[in-house]
């Protein structure tokens, strides 16, 4: 992870299980793609985010869903990059995008 020198959540949940996969996680998809400048962050979570529902990965929604206000997409952005994407990528997509960001926003400060 850069610029950090706490120990990532993958890493504290996973390291011991999976160590080339959480190291690949922080040094190359966080620390190298996440970092280059011909994307701002907040294109990138948008992408992102984007891609995450098209593709029916509700998993790991919630942490970029968290990841993209962070990095500048408003709440009513988001959610209306899920209403979008019902009719593009599905409307059983949308609906459990729909389900997590609920939560996520319900639990945010």
């Amino acid at each position: 992870m850069p610029n950090s020198d706490k120990e990532s959540t993958i890493k504290k949940t996973y390291g011991d299980f999976v160590p080339k996969l959480v190291s690949l996680t922080d040094d190359v998809l966080f620390g190298d793609i996440w970092e280059r400048k011909e994307l701002s962050p907040r294109d990138r979570s948008l992408i992102t985010v984007a891609a995450l529902i098209a593709g029916g990965n509700s998993e790991q929604l919630s942490f970029h869903l968290g990841k993209a206000k962070e990095n500048g997409l408003a709440e009513t952005e988001l959610k209306e990059v899920i209403t979008h994407l019902a009719f593009y990528s599905g409307w059983p997509k949308a609906m459990s995008a729909l389900t997590v960001a609920k939560q996520v926003f319900k639990n945010e400060p």
